[in-house]
Order: C-alpha cells, then sequence, then structure tokens
C-alpha cells in the first residue's frame, strides 16, 4: 500500500461496525435486492421508496453509506449493484459469517479488551449466563442459535462428503464421534457405511440437538449418546472403538486442555485404532481471505466462546498431538477447500 491507501483502509476500519450494519440492513430490507434486479438501468431513491416501507430519510442515508462503501454505482441519480454489493446479497459464505457476526458476537465484542486481559469470554454475558458459549447454545433465541448453526454447518457441509471415503476406507465397525454437535456427522456415516455403529460424545445440553437429529433420521439402534464434559478430566474416555472421529472439535479448547484431551484419548485407544482429526488452520489455507477469515474467527473464542481457544497454526496443533503421545500419520489438506484431515496412532505403549 502506499501512504494514502493505508490512511485511507485506516478510516474503513475506523468506520466497520457502521459498514457492517448498514450492509446488513441494506441486505435486510431488500434495498439491495431492488437495486440487483433493476439491472444495468438501475432504480432511484423514489422508486426504492415506492416499493420499500421505510421513510425516505431511511433509504436516504442508508443508501448514500452504500455508495461510500462500494455496494452502488450512481449515474443520474440511479443507483446499480456493484460486484461487492452482489457478494453482500448473494455469497452464502458472506451470508453465514455476517449472521453470525450480528447474532451472536457483535454485542459482545464491546467487552474484547476485558476478554484478552482476563482469558475469559467476557462477551458471554451478553447471550446468557453460562461459563462456556456451548453450555447455552441450546438455549439461545432461535435466531442466534440458527445463525451459529449454518455458520458451523456451512464450513464442515462441505468437508465431511469429501472426507466419508478416507475415514472409511478401512471400515471401522466401531466410531466414538467426539463432539457431535447436531449428529449430522454421525448420520452421514450411518448412511454411508450400514454396519457401522456410532456413538456420540457430547455435553448433555448439546446432545439434545444429536437426539433429535437421529430419530429424524429412524438410527436410535445404530447411534448411540454418551454425555461426556471433555474439560472434566476425571472422566476417562470409553474404550473399545475402532475410529475417534474429532472434526472441528479441538480449536474450543487451550493448547493444554487439548494436550489434557488427546492425552484421555489415547489412554482409551490400543494399537489398531486410530484418531482422526478434521480441522481448519489458518497457515493451510488456499488464499489469503480464508486464513483471515480464520485469524478474525479466534477472537470469537477469545470474547464469546471459551476465552482461551482459537483457530490454530498447524504447528500448534501438532505440537499437541506429540506432547500427547501421538504419530501422524497421513496429513491431507484443502478437503471441502478448507480443511484438513490428520490420521493419528498412539505412540507403542
Amino acid at each position: 500500500m502506499t501512504a494514502y491507501e493505508a490512511k485511507a483502509e485506516a478510516q474503513r476500519i475506523a468506520f466497520a461496525p457502521i459498514m457492517f450494519q448498514a450492509c446488513r440492513v441494506l441486505r435486510e430490507t431488500g434495498i439491495l435486492e431492488l437495486v440487483q434486479k433493476s439491472g444495468a438501468t438501475g432504480i432511484s431513491m423514489v422508486e426504492v421508496g415506492s416499493k420499500i416501507e421505510l421513510p425516505h430519510y431511511g433509504i436516504k442515508v442508508l443508501m448514500e453509506s452504500g455508495l461510500g462503501i462500494g455496494l452502488f454505482c450512481v449515474n443520474d441519480d440511479r443507483f446499480t449493484l456493484t460486484k461487492l454489493g452482489y457478494f453482500i446479497l448473494r455469497d452464502p459464505m458472506t451470508r453465514v459469517n455476517m449472521d453470525v457476526m450480528h447474532e451472536v458476537c457483535y454485542r459482545g465484542f464491546f467487552h474484547l479488551d476485558q476478554a484478552v486481559k482476563e482469558g475469559k469470554p467476557a462477551g458471554l454475558k451478553t447471550l446468557g449466563n453460562w461459563r462456556t458459549f456451548y453450555e447455552g447454545l441450546s438455549s439461545l433465541s432461535p435466531t442466534a442459535r440458527d445463525s451459529w448453526l449454518a455458520f458451523d454447518h456451512y464450513y464442515s457441509d462441505m468437508a465431511f462428503p469429501a472426507v466419508l471415503p478416507l475415514v472409511f476406507a478401512d471400515p471401522p465397525k466401531r466410531l466414538l464421534d467426539v463432539g457431535g454437535n447436531t449428529g449430522k456427522w454421525a448420520v452421514q456415516c450411518a448412511k454411508f457405511d450400514p454396519d457401522v455403529h456410532i456413538t456420540i460424545a457430547d455435553l448433555p445440553q448439546q446432545l439434545q440437538l444429536a437426539r433429535e437429529t437421529i430419530r429424524q433420521n429412524g438410527l436410535e439402534e445404530r447411534v448411540s449418546l454418551l454425555p461426556l464434559d471433555l474439560l472434566d478430566e476425571s472422566k476417562p474416555f470409553p474404550e473399545g472403538y475402532d475410529a475417534i472421529w474429532m472434526s472441528q472439535l479441538l480449536d474450543c479448547f487451550s493448547t493444554k486442555q487439548i494436550v489434557s484431551i488427546l492425552r484421555r484419548v489415547a489412554c482409551a485407544m490400543d494399537a489398531k485404532s486410530v484418531l482422526y482429526i478434521l480441522e481448519l488452520f489458518w497457515d493451510r489455507q488456499p488464499n489469503e481471505t480464508a486464513a483471515f477469515c480464520l485469524q478474525q474467527t479466534s477472537l470469537y473464542f477469545t470474547c464469546i466462546a471459551n476465552g482461551n481457544s482459537q483457530m490454530y497454526h498447524s504447528a500448534d496443533l501438532l505440537q499437541c498431538l506429540t506432547e500427547s503421545g501421538f504419530r501422524v500419520l497421513e496429513e491431507r489438506d484443502h478437503i471441502g477447500q478448507y480443511h484438513t484431515l490428520l490420521k493419528c496412532a498412539i505412540n507403542h505403549k
């Protein structure tokens, strides 16, 4: 950047909270939709006002803000949509990211300074009185819960179809899904291999969501539920599983907690069992934008989720595996574009 470009970017950052809300409101009120549908002809503010139930003043300040942000071009008082405006309106990744930022993170990030000082999720109190976000996920308002689940599933859903053949290349008969969330992975495994039995281990509150998913798919006989608090070091992991699966899980814990969890996992494994870890590492992304999204998501963990975890650099997690008595058998990057799959085994006991 030149000095002028850097200063201009600094102003966009200074006004970023306003830009964010302006883009969101322009999307939610239908203004972006109207401007897109107007095509190359464009649309005037008066015409927008005839179709949107907002005062002319509100339409005027929103559209002028959008003009400065770069969502619109204007010629002869007629607004047309730019490429940036199109992606704010239509891009699924942008939508899930914006929705979770607004519904889950926005108010809480006023407390980011406190969170980084104390190592506690100081912004979580804007959502509820819980120790971590995950304890309260099932109790969130429907809008907030749906936005978080859409955010979480958007990324995992891209990876699951690609990773299933890898996990079932040597088919496990019994699979332990640790941190199974809503049960989507367990359902896909059960449908992929009719002989596998899956156990979902998660917090009791989370298992409520998984139970409903399993019931809807008629898989109660092949998918079991096991209440387990991963932070309770007195609770061992169950033994007897051919494969243990962790998807987008370990980023929810500090490195110290990860080592504690993995050591208990290792104690429950034998020489033939395998640990699969599916994670998003910011240093292994296909482009700078993907890395940027993960680096910023780390602060969600800092301020909202738990106060002590992040989206890790791959070297951090590989070090945790070494400390916990594991060796990595395989590493595969760019699964579903953004994920890395680590296939691990315990060092000989």
